[in-house]
This record gives C-alpha cells, sequence and structure tokens, in this order.
C-alpha cells in the first residue's frame, strides 16, 4: 500500500478473483468502497454499526462486516462479495440456489449477507450442526422469514457443498 500526495492510497487486491488496483481516500469504509467504488451493490448497509450483518462479505475467507473495516486493509487481500459467491459450475452457489428453493429471499435485504455467513461458517465447518448454524447466523437480522427457512437452506446446502 502507498501512500499518495493528498493523503490517498494506493491499494492492490483481489476482488470475487479479478486484482482491482485503486486509488482511495483512507477515511472510506470497505462498504463505501465496494458500492461506490466497485458498483457492486449486492452488499446492503442496513445499520452501518456491524449489528445487522446486511453488509458482510468474505476477506480471505472469514466472514467481515463490511461497515466496520476501512478499505486500505483490504491491501494484498481476497474480497468475495455475493456476486462473486458461484457454484462449481459457473452458475448458482448451492447457498443461493437452497435459499430460494426453501423460500429464505422474502424481501431479500439481509439475504446477501446471509448467504456469505453461511458460506463463511460452512467453510470453517463443513459438518455444522443445527446449533453450528443458528450460532453462524447470530450478527444476521432478519424480519421477513423468522429464520426457519434460512436455518433449513443452510442445512440443506450443507448436503450439497
Amino acid at each position: 500500500m502507498e501512500n499518495r500526495r493528498g493523503g490517498t492510497f494506493n491499494i492492490r487486491c483481489a476482488v470475487n478473483g479479478g486484482k482491482v488496483e485503486r486509488e482511495i481516500d483512507p477515511s472510506r469504509t470497505l462498504l463505501e468502497f465496494i458500492r461506490e467504488d466497485l458498483g457492486l451493490k449486492g452488499t446492503k448497509e442496513g445499520c452501518g454499526e456491524g449489528e445487522c450483518g446486511a453488509c458482510l462479505v468474505l476477506v480471505d475467507g472469514k466472514a467481515v462486516n463490511s461497515c466496520l473495516m476501512m478499505a486500505v486493509q483490504l491491501h494484498g487481500k481476497h474480497l468475495t462479495t455475493i456476486e462473486g459467491l458461484k457454484g462449481r459450475d459457473g452458475g448458482l452457489h448451492p447457498l443461493q440456489r437452497t435459499f430460494m428453493e426453501e423460500g429464505a429471499v422474502q424481501c431479500g435485504f439481509c439475504t446477501p449477507g446471509a448467504i456469505m455467513a453461511s458460506e463463511a461458517l460452512l467453510r470453517e465447518n463443513p459438518g455444522a450442526t443445527l446449533e453450528d448454524i443458528k450460532l453462524g447466523l447470530t450478527g444476521n437480522l432478519c424480519r421477513c422469514t423468522g429464520y426457519e427457512k434460512i436455518i433449513s437452506a443452510v442445512e440443506k446446502a450443507k448436503q450439497l457443498l
């Protein structure tokens, strides 16, 4: 990461498998970088305080609330957003498919964050139990589904991964 004149920083990272290099203001959040600089709108801003999980993405495979991370911290790392999540065949990821099949998408606002949280959980713990899944989703708020459909989708997807 290189400090530029005027207080900006040049960062290099990987985003959804592609290389990205950008000059950014150090006060920019990762969420702002994703939505405004990269134009990826799947990651949502809910609370802006790391409480709702709508902005959850994966940084080097780990779940991160992008509203709490500064974009400059992405330098040298790999970012995966909902747009970068793909199935083995390049189509829908099993979590995306099972969320639709189980009716876990209702209004859709929390869906990208919940899917990314579930992906992080199942990467770390492919044999996640029902309790593990519930715990893995505790940082994701949903007002529509009551969580049962989301949990069913995750349980179904773990059989397909």
